[in-house]
């Protein structure tokens, strides 16, 4: 079934204008899966030099306390 409709392509949010910053939790908690892990590219739909920034956000974010290392 896969073969007769084409998959949209994601877009990288960031590309399209949204911001991820490491203050705010509730977008930060989108690339974080239940154990904690950061999303891969395939599954965010970011670019990849937008899932670089977006890993380096998350980090802060755990080094300053505003999400746990592991949920």
């Amino acid at each position: 079934m896969g073969e007769f409709y084409p998959r949209k392509k994601k877009i990288c949010q960031m590309c399209a204008g949204k911001d991820v910053d490491y203050k705010d939790v509730q977008i930060i908690s989108k690339y974080i899966n239940e154990q904690g892990k950061i999303l891969p590219r395939r599954m965010t739909g970011a670019c990849a030099m937008h899932q670089r920034y977006i890993a380096k956000q998350i980090k802060r974010a755990r080094q300053i306390a505003l999400i746990p290392f592991t949920k």
